[in-house]
């Protein structure tokens, strides 16, 4: 298997996947897929330092065989924010939800979130989550080509299929499959090693979408975030999803509002998991599926719930 270093890893013939440990928060896989004198990419990164330099990375190959096509698999920005450094020909493929969804969170509100004191106990947390990243001076680039349905792109001869998977993860998530190397890239459909998080998706479209990636038998499956995996990295996925969408449903039926959801839910084999407190951004969001009553949370509000589900966690295991 693929050691999960940073940088570019060849993954199959011709097909290579970019590695960014420790695959938590920003810290998002991509990949490349190269035909005869042309060249296919999967995601940009989150900031523009970080897409240059992987860019530069594939440069030896992308000099032989220049980008010609993207896909976003979703719009999160650890996997689109970087869109502005393709060159203009370059065609960004994503489904219709993700070009719409592309614009919730922009870049300008994650740099004033990390630039702005938040106060003794939140501002830790947002910079431990995005510290990192520079997100000045992007300027967001939106994807050219929507598809509802399964597309076909080619590229130097070479067929890469674009399935939507969506509602998932998020609303428009998306993967690209190479079927003559038998690789997936799964986006933010697959976060390994790490706790996954539904945004704006939905579970029972996840455990779906891991369903049709795992009939796919696929050799090689690039994540969204952690190491290279095969289908059995897509099945311990489906796993927790599995477990998070029963015991929420639990909560429904006892009548517990999503916090009180979010808090006493018993993750069980994956409590463990890093970035676990996501598991508040999930409980919102499968209420908000649901149709259960609930007030409106923005991503400012869920910040500071999964910061306060941390601290009650930490206090409860010392």
């Amino acid at each position: 298997m693929t050691e999960y270093t940073k940088g570019l890893h060849e993954v199959a013939d011709h097909v290579w996947g970019w590695l960014a440990p420790d695959g938590s928060w920003g810290w998002s896989n991509a990949g490349l897929i190269e035909g005869d004198r042309a060249s296919f990419l999967v995601d940009t990164l989150f900031d523009l330092p970080l897409t240059a330099e992987m860019l530069a990375a594939m440069s030896e190959i992308t000099d032989r065989s220049p980008i010609t096509d993207a896909l976003n698999t979703h719009a999160n920005g650890d996997h689109c924010y970087g869109n502005q450094l393709l060159a203009p020909e370059v065609r960004i493929h994503a489904t219709p939800l993700c070009r719409h969804e592309i614009h919730d969170v922009p870049p300008a509100m994650l740099h004033q979130l990390t630039t702005t004191d938040l106060g003794p106990e939140l501002t830790p947390y947002v910079r431990r989550m995005f510290g990192a990243f520079d997100f000045s001076d992007i300027t967001l680039r939106e994807p050219d080509a929507g598809f509802e349905t399964e597309a076909t792109v080619t590229a130097g001869g070479r067929e890469v299929r674009l399935v939507p998977l969506g509602p998932a993860h998020t609303g428009g998530d998306a993967v690209a499959y190479v079927p003559d190397a038998g690789v997936v890239f799964a986006g933010d459909l697959l976060f390994i090693g790490g706790t996954p998080v539904t945004w704006s998706g939905d579970l029972n479209g996840w455990i779906a979408a891991c369903d049709t990636m795992v009939g796919w038998d696929p050799a090689v499956v690039v994540p969204g975030h952690g190491p290279v995996t095969d289908a059995s990295g897509v099945l311990e996925v489906r796993g927790y999803l599995t477990h998070v969408r029963d015991g929420l449903d639990a909560s429904i039926r006892a009548g517990w509002s999503w916090q009180e959801a979010a808090d006493r839910i018993d993750l069980g084999p994956y409590a463990r998991l890093p970035d676990s407190e996501r598991i508040v951004i999930t409980a919102y969001n499968v209420y908000r599926t649901r149709g259960v009553d609930q007030d409106e949370s923005s991503v400012m509000d869920l910040v500071v719930q999964m910061s306060a589900w941390l601290r009650g966690r930490d206090a409860a295991l010392s």
